[in-house]
């Protein structure tokens, strides 16, 4: 166990020393390399240096050039119903699994529809939002299926909601610069190791759902005399509750009765902030004092949230409910690791247009939470960061309005359905790790499709000879 957590603290040092790397070169980019450039001799000591610093400057060219959206105008069409279609079906899977659907939108968006690949993400987040908050909505009156308690679990929404929506303001920096085969290749190297984990993860759930079945079905025979359908008892996937927890069918209660609303005010006190200071550093020069300034403040405000969440669960003042009383057992590193881990989400989130639940779901899942909570609540936590990434994008005019409505009520429209139909499945099959699965599935197609759709970029800016360097963030022109 203490192997594991080291090798995932190392990934997340790691993830870190990069993205911090890359954002130090991005901020001070063009201030040395046409000098060193013009004072590299053409003697054979420095002719390696000098190929390197042609490299370096080719990544890193002061005056490179600027991105040029690409907005089709919006009318009738194949175009336009065919991508309807993928959407509304993404964000049926998306909201399901709890991933948002953002890995099948922006192929949509930029293969069907049109749009110009950085378009087609800032497109996909408000896509994203308005799965989240229909899928929140329908989640709002359903409880635990196995505890006392909402199928949101809000203390855990507490401790990673703040944390993704700092990363989610630094992926959508780094969405600005960072060239589109990096963001490729970081792409599918993520998705096909979560969905990998997965499925895994979906079949250990699937063969305990068996095990229980063919009991409940022996302990219900003697006295149904075999006359009567056993009722779906959901998987209680915690690390040690399975056959300890008395299950129940997950009912409804009235909205009001629902919500935590301490924790509730503290994520909206937190989106508020956020949303204070993007508005503020919409009115500052980019790269100025105050751009800077702005950006780091964000910083105290989510640490504070998510700090003061983290020690009451660690002193035990707060628990985790949905893993019932393991939820109760927090050790520094954890809480660590968790945190970090929602932050590399965020970045990953806001740099590729996708929800952080393509890392929450299958981060919460290895946590020993049940696949119905796991979806809900990364549902819930990306409803606030996928809103907040919408606000930016809109502040730094990189989607078409019209466009974004009729999307958003797509989307909107198709998590609802989605998640009716498939509670439907649940409660006759017998099997939450349906959930699970639809989880695996949409991650896997979306690293085939936003992976072909990278690749293939690659292959025709290269035929070309595109600039495929960083792009400079102190330049970058909307």
């Amino acid at each position: 166990m203490g192997g594991r957590w080291r090798r995932v603290g190392t990934s997340v040092v790691s993830a870190f020393g990069f993205f911090l790397a890359s954002a130090v070169v991005s901020a001070e980019r063009g201030f040395k390399i046409g000098g060193l450039l013009d004072d590299v001799s053409a003697d054979g000591e420095t002719f390696v240096f000098s190929d390197l610093l042609k490299v370096v400057g080719f990544l890193w060219q002061a005056d490179g050039s600027h991105y040029h959206h690409v907005w089709p105008p919006m009318e009738f069409g194949w175009r336009l119903v065919i991508g309807s279609l993928i959407g509304f079906f993404g964000a049926a899977f998306g909201s399901v699994g709890g991933v948002g659907g953002g890995g099948i939108f922006v192929p949509m968006l930029t293969l069907i529809v049109g749009f110009d690949p950085k378009s087609s993400t800032a497109l996909s987040k408000c896509m994203i939002m308005g799965a989240a908050g229909s899928t929140v909505y329908y989640n709002l009156k359903l409880r635990h299926p196995t505890l006392d308690t909402p199928i949101i679990d809000y203390d855990l929404a507490l401790l990673i909601q703040p944390m993704l929506m700092l990363g989610i303001s630094i992926g959508v920096i780094f969405n600005v610069v960072f060239p589109d085969w990096m963001v490729t290749i970081l792409l599918i190297v993520l998705f096909l190791g979560t969905s990998t984990k997965a499925f895994l993860k979906g079949l250990e759930s699937w063969n305990k759902e068996t095990v229980m079945k063919k009991e409940a079905a022996k302990r219900s025979q003697p006295s149904s005399g075999g006359n009567q359908e056993v009722e779906y008892k959901p998987l209680a996937t915690g690390p040690s509750n399975a056959g300890e927890v008395t299950v129940t069918a997950e009912p409804e209660v009235p909205v009001l009765q629902n919500v935590c609303w301490k924790e509730l005010g503290l994520l909206v006190f937190v989106w508020i902030a956020f949303l204070i200071l993007q508005i503020t550093k919409n009115y500052t020069a980019i790269c100025s004092i105050w751009f800077w300034v702005l950006n780091l403040l964000q910083i105290p405000v989510s640490m504070a949230v998510t700090l003061y969440e983290a020690i009451s669960l660690y002193n035990g003042k707060r628990v985790i409910a949905s893993k019932g009383h393991e939820g109760t057992n927090w050790k520094v590193h954890q809480l660590f690791i968790y945190c970090s881990l929602a932050v590399i989400a965020g970045i990953v989130g806001g740099l590729l247009g996708l929800g952080g639940g393509f890392i929450l779901g299958p981060l919460f899942l290895e946590l020993g939470i049940p696949p119905q909570v796991s979806s809900a609540t990364a549902t819930f936590a990306m409803t606030f960061s996928s809103s907040m990434s919408v606000v930016e994008y809109y502040l730094l005019d990189r989607f078409p309005v019209p466009y974004a409505l009729y999307f958003i009520t797509v989307a909107a429209v198709a998590a609802f359905v989605g998640q009716h139909v498939v509670r439907r499945l649940i409660i006759l099959m017998g099997r939450a790790s349906l959930i699970i699965f639809i989880l695996a599935f949409t991650i896997f197609v979306s690293a085939i499709s936003l992976g072909g759709v990278g690749i293939s970029n690659m292959i025709r800016k290269i035929k070309d000879h595109e600039y495929m360097g960083f792009e400079n963030l102190c330049r970058y022109q909307t």
